[in-house]
């Protein structure tokens, strides 16, 4: 199977503003997460997706693939369809990269890929929750899954909610809560399909998209991981992620 990683990679951020090319420890961000990406053992090639000539800039000058995209889409989903359209389906499947993960594991990359290569039609990671703080955080996405590990719902809430759990503080000790990575393979076909919905009631009421693909009947099948994905939305981000990675 052919799978394409894509890196969507946006300057204006309203909390961070250029943030693909701020530097961490000599190479830009996008450098960073384009490398680690390319460490996959299952991806085809790899490429940057931008709306933004500076980023298109600094990815050639490191000598990395780019592609320039519409400045309208609103997400990464939508970013990767216009690539995909773009290659003339050359490629069975599409590993979504946050482009804000300067560190990611190249094995993560790895197991999502895994799991696309499959049965499923849309693919995506989830780590056990070891720190109470995340459980309660909104900004930590949950979700819970099937059997079969089919994702049932994800929420900026803690799910399941433990009826007869008594403080939340103890929560973790009785249960495995799990923490959503954000990063996605698809199907090319499904890809298409999906960046073509409309929004949806869910998605809009916790501003997560992957709730109108469950809303309009796409099965996301999710794998476990154990690395932590550490991103960086604010310019504080960047100490905290080198005070981690670096020592």
């Amino acid at each position: 199977m052919k799978i394409l990683g894509i890196i969507p990679a946006r300057y204006a951020s309203t909390r961070f503003p250029g943030k693909p090319l701020v530097d961490i420890r000599g190479k830009s961000m996008i450098q960073r997460v384009y490398e680690q990406s390319c460490k996959a053992s299952l991806l085809s090639d790899v490429v940057v997706a931008t709306d933004d000539e500076r980023i298109e800039a600094a990815v050639k000058r490191f000598g990395g693939k780019v592609v320039m995209t519409s400045s309208s889409h609103r997400s990464g989903t939508d970013r990767c369809c216009q690539v995909v359209n773009e290659h003339d389906n050359q490629y069975d499947a599409v590993v979504n990269i946050q482009g804000d993960e300067p560190f990611i594991n190249p094995s993560q990359i790895d197991l999502v890929a895994e799991i696309i290569s499959g049965n499923a039609d849309i693919a995506s990671l989830c780590k056990p929750i070891v720190d109470i703080r995340e459980l309660v955080s909104e900004n930590a996405v949950k979700v819970v899954f099937d059997n079969d590990g089919n994702a049932l719902y994800f929420s900026r809430y803690a799910i399941p909610f433990l009826r007869n759990g008594g403080d939340m503080d103890t929560w973790l000790a009785k249960r495995t809560f799990y923490k959503h990575i954000g990063i996605y393979a698809y199907k090319t076909e499904v890809l298409k399909t999906i960046a073509a919905l409309p929004q949806s009631g869910l998605e809009m009421a916790e501003s997560l998209e992957q709730l109108r693909w469950l809303e309009n009947g796409f099965e996301i099948r999710m794998g476990i991981t154990e690395f932590e994905s550490y991103s960086i939305d604010v310019p504080d981000d960047v100490q905290n992620v080198l005070k981690y990675f670096m020592n």
